[in-house]
């Protein structure tokens, strides 16, 4: 039981945290304009709303000019608040709550996008992770930066474990429901599904790709044995991981490639596997040695003045 409780919950530096707290609430306000950005145009129609079976079940209220526009000006306020790591409880509960009642409203014509399950997990665990470091100097800044906070949590540990776990839910998740799709058989990978997809949206790479359909066969079989073993990677450490984390990358840059298909919530999301706190001390280290490096050299340059000296003053 042990076992599973530390996995759930590997101590973690708190500056993993505040680099995708920064990273994560920038990107929603990106994500708001860039792909769920027609919230604020629901608000205006609302006669077309079709709430989602969460919005059902917590009975939030149709959308409208007035909620609507609040959202987005409360998600923008709090987002900048939030990516600065001040007040990160205040923003992080504010910021999720409002975010998932914006994607509910935006997704609620019936295309429910799954990309954006990981964000949403991550915006709500964010807030549970208080910072180490509380207090402020005169100057209104940190003694040490939560970027560079090197204090280890199990509570950071949980929230970057359960960021990781709807990652990999988004393809395994996937793949079942393309086997759900199918009536429980693998027709799926064996179908023309991206031929199909191509050509509902043409793109030249995707054009070309008609012609060899046996690739597209190929790409299909790879994609759904990857879905099916991508839990895989949680258990995975180092360079496996980071070989796992490449290929599902790399799944996404074929996909916008062929078909112009992004994936950016959950791309960004990967960032969760990535050791975000040896950023700073990196950094740090790399610039230590340019100024030894200098010193060094300014050394050695006064000495050989000073022998210079000495020989003209010999002569």
């Amino acid at each position: 039981m042990n076992k599973v409780a530390n996995w759930f919950t590997p101590t973690i530096a708190l500056a993993r945290i505040a680099w995708l707290r920064t990273i994560l609430y920038l990107f929603v306000i990106l994500d708001m304009h860039a792909f769920v950005r027609d919230t604020r145009l629901k608000g205006e129609h609302p006669g077309l709303y079709q709430p989602l079976l969460l919005a059902r079940l917590l009975d939030l209220p149709k959308p409208s000019v007035a909620n609507t526009t609040t959202l987005y000006f409360v998600l923008i306020v709090f987002c900048l608040i939030g990516a600065t790591n001040r007040l990160p409880s205040l923003a992080g509960w504010i910021v999720a709550p409002a975010f998932t009642w914006w994607v509910l409203i935006g997704m609620s014509d019936g295309k429910v996008d799954h990309d954006h399950l990981a964000l949403v997990v991550a915006l709500w665990v964010m807030p549970t992770v208080a910072p180490a470091v509380k207090g402020w100097n005169t100057k209104w800044r940190r003694d040490v930066s939560p970027y560079a906070d090197q204090t280890r949590s199990e509570a950071a540990g949980w929230a970057i474990r359960c960021v990781q776990i709807a990652v990999i839910a988004t393809y395994f998740l996937s793949a079942i429901a393309k086997l759900r799709g199918a009536g429980w058989t693998l027709a799926w990978p064996g179908s023309a599904i991206l031929t199909w997809a191509i050509v509902r949206r043409p793109h030249p790479v995707g054009e070309w790709l008609l012609h060899h359909p046996w690739m597209l066969h190929v790409m299909q079989w790879v994609g759904i044995i990857g879905e099916f073993c991508s839990p895989v990677i949680l258990w995975l450490k180092g360079r496996w991981q980071l070989m796992g984390a490449l290929f599902f990358l790399g799944f996404h840059v074929a996909n916008t490639a062929i078909l112009l298909i992004h994936f950016l919530p959950t791309v960004v999301c990967w960032l969760a596997f990535a050791p975000l706190e040896r950023v700073v001390p990196w950094f740090q280290e790399r610039r230590s040695r340019v100024r030894s490096d200098s010193h060094a050299g300014e050394a050695e340059h006064q000495a050989e003045e000073s022998r210079q000296a000495e020989q003209q003053a010999g002569a």
